[in-house]
């Protein structure tokens, strides 16, 4: 693992690389106020162990990336979406397999339509279609328990106090685990490294969710050309799997497959086998 900031257009962005870099380029892209550390080390490690050099960054206001005062953001969505360029660039890297979870995955979507030349392939894990679609497509609406949270949010805690933090992160991913469970203590040892290592947690926490406007660079699924697979749990509370099979329906040649008993979540660890096969059978592929 080698971990540094790199500084471009006025930003510094911080990163963490895994494996050979002769290897084909593999770059992940975290959710919603989500530092890289929502890519579990181990995670990294297996892709990198089967041929593929992984990057993992910090979104802005996240992790050792530049920050904003709380509520304040300095950016726009249309930065987090061309951040991961700046990555490329700052590395010295042509294409990248370009992986996205949630909120990353919407990111990922835009770059495949926008900046596909700088790509090989896209993989969209556990979110929904961001660009139009090719007809009216109804999708199912959060389950209750998730729209609670969002109407009543929990009260926040003392950001000084190391431990209510933690314990916040923690319960904050409780309602979007699936059947397979919520996995306490992976999400203490995550939220752990997170509260250690971010250098303003409580913007972090807050600034994507005030982010003025969106993109008005709108673009259609279906000129998505970039071998895509969708990766989307079977019990996703937030999306449920109805997006990820309008995704795969909308961009021509995706791959569709169902992680089951998964919910609104990194992949947990029992389906490790099943994600790295998939990304790592569809990584195998190149652009001509």
């Amino acid at each position: 693992m080698t971990q540094r900031t790199v500084r471009t257009d006025g930003v510094e962005l911080c990163l963490e690389t895994f494996g050979d870099p002769a290897d084909p380029a593999l770059l992940l892209i975290s959710g919603a106020a989500g530092s890289m550390d929502q890519w579990e080390p181990a995670f990294c490690a297996r892709l990198a162990g089967e041929g593929r050099f992984v990057i993992r960054y910090d979104h802005r206001d996240t992790g050792g990336s530049s920050t904003s005062p709380v509520g304040a953001p300095s950016y726009s969505g249309d930065d987090l979406a061309t951040d991961p360029v700046r990555i490329l660039d700052a590395l010295g890297i042509d294409r990248a397999h370009l992986v996205g979870i949630s909120m990353g995955g919407g990111l990922a979507q835009y770059l495949a339509a926008r900046r596909a030349e700088r790509l090989l392939t896209l993989t969209l894990i556990a979110t929904s279609p961001a660009g139009e679609c090719s007809e009216r497509r109804s999708l199912p609406p959060s389950e209750p328990r998730i729209r609670a949270v969002f109407e009543n949010p929990a009260p926040e805690p003392a950001w000084d106090d190391r431990s209510a933090v933690i314990d916040y992160l923690v319960e904050a991913e409780r309602p979007f685990a699936g059947s397979l469970g919520f996995d306490e203590q992976r999400a203490r040892r995550t939220a752990t490294v997170v509260v250690d290592r971010t250098r303003d947690i409580a913007a972090s926490v807050t600034n994507h969710w005030v982010i003025d406007g969106g993109s008005t660079d709108r673009f259609r699924l279906a000129d998505i050309t970039l071998p895509t697979l969708v990766l989307h749990g079977t019990d996703d509370p937030l999306f449920p799997l109805g997006h990820g099979e309008a995704l795969a329906a909308e961009i021509p040649g995706a791959t569709f497959v169902p992680l089951h008993g998964m919910g609104h979540e990194m992949p947990p660890r029992p389906l490790w086998d099943t994600a790295v096969s998939a990304i790592v059978g569809h990584t195998a592929q190149r652009r001509t």
